[in-house]
């Protein structure tokens, strides 16, 4: 090994040649994880976030009529305010650096150590991202249901298949649970084993694992990470869909304003009508702001044959909104205006309706290479390969102070 191939010039040459600029390597294809800002560092926890919520307005009012005077005045009826708390759940990517190819890098040149781990590093921020995102729409809920299962291969359903979750999942570690087990708190699930993906075919919407499946794993089933369950956050779809049971310690079954609203699609495609009624149960609500409505790429395509109906046409058009291939549609509903994007994450029977005004970030921190407690020391030696280990850290969760700002499409069914 030379002299300039020891851990300390891996991690100085690593400062110096990515710095700030990894934030330019997550892709854009994570919506959420761009959209919704992280808690910036002089409001992070040290342990719990607390948020104050209002759940109940002020009722102590007196009514009087015109010829009435001094008229005595009904006792104050104190509205509601709870604190909500919330604190981040962590999550570790592992990537190994060879000898060999750090040898090569760590010459004190800052190019060719780029040249050497920019694909290695690109691809942990954009696996980590990924995983982020999906935990932010998914967490507690899983990656899909189980619709039949042949020999070694899982069909998903219709509805929870989304082709983001499972592009490029070959060789990931899933494990498959009981549907009772779903949006609730471990204790009473029942794990049906753990697999490991072999490949994908996102048209048949099909999963072959490197096992023959057991007899156990039935329809209805639902698939999850490795480790995630019980593990993860809430994401968007608990957090709007949970109508009972405590959400971020406040007890939803209590209070309208904390329960997230739901719009069934009555399994047909999705429309500017549909959508239009969705967000009528927020605004009955309180809802008077803007609202991303994301949804699956097969329903956006429904979506934009629609778009004649109710799309805008004024000083801030662009060709990235309302041409031929447009990245989104704006149209104004009875909330202001309502921006539709797709998303390969977002599965094909739902589509979110979010205030992203009421959603953040909540945590120790975003990701980052840095270890804990190691300051700028990013790699650590292998005690039994002749490699070196990068390890990629995010510790957070996401909050949502208004859920019932927010709606939840469900039984979509997409036009083919």
């Amino acid at each position: 090994m030379s002299t300039a191939n020891k851990i300390s010039s891996l991690n100085g040459l690593f400062k110096e040649t990515y710095g700030d600029s990894l934030k330019e390597l997550i892709p854009d294809g994570v919506k959420l994880l761009n959209k919704i800002k992280f808690m910036s560092k002089d409001k992070q926890p040290g342990n719990l976030y607390h948020q104050p919520v209002i759940l109940g307005m002020e009722h102590g009012v007196t009514f009087a009529s015109s010829d009435e005077d001094a008229f005595n005045l009904n006792p104050a009826v104190s509205g509601v305010i709870k604190d909500a708390t919330i604190k981040g759940n962590p999550v570790v990517m592992r990537s190994l650096l060879g000898y060999v190819a750090a040898g090569r890098a760590a010459q004190g040149d800052k190019q060719s150590f780029k040249d050497a781990t920019k694909f290695l590093v690109a691809n942990m921020l954009r696996s980590m991202a990924k995983k982020l995102e999906v935990q932010m729409l998914y967490g507690q809920m899983g990656y899909g249901e189980v619709s039949s299962v042949s020999t070694d291969t899982i069909t998903i359903t219709t509805a929870e298949w989304a082709p983001g979750i499972w592009a490029g999942a070959e060789g990931m570690p899933i494990e498959i649970r009981d549907a009772a087990s779903v949006g609730v708190t471990p204790g009473s699930s029942v794990s049906r084993g753990e697999f490991t993906v072999k490949s994908v075919d996102l048209e048949a919407r099909t999963v072959q694992l490197t096992v023959v499946i057991p007899a156990s794993v039935v329809s209805t089933d639902v698939i999850f990470h490795k480790g995630a369950f019980g593990n993860e956050f809430p994401g968007v779809h608990k957090i709007i869909s949970q109508s009972s049971g405590t959400l971020f310690g406040i007890n939803v079954g209590d209070y309208n304003l904390f329960r997230g609203n739901a719009y069934a699609a009555g399994a047909a495609a999705l429309s500017f009508t549909k959508l239009n009624l969705a967000a009528s149960r927020a605004v009955e609500k309180g809802l008077d702001s803007k609202l991303l409505a994301m949804v699956n790429p097969r329903g956006w395509a429904n979506m934009l044959s629609d778009q004649a109906a109710l799309r805008r046409y004024d000083g801030s058009y662009s060709s990235a909104e309302l041409t031929q291939g447009s990245k989104s549609i704006k149209f104004f509903s009875q909330n202001g205006e309502i921006e539709i994007e797709p998303s390969i994450y977002v599965k094909e029977g739902y589509c979110f309706l979010l205030s992203l005004e009421d959603f953040f970030r909540v945590g120790s921190t975003d990701m980052t290479f840095k270890r804990p407690g190691q300051g700028d020391e990013f790699f650590r030696d292998l005690e039994n390969s002749a490699a070196y280990e990068l390890r990629l850290y995010s510790d957070q969760a996401l909050f949502c102070c208004a859920p019932g700002r927010n709606t939840i499409i469900s039984g979509i069914v997409n036009a083919s």
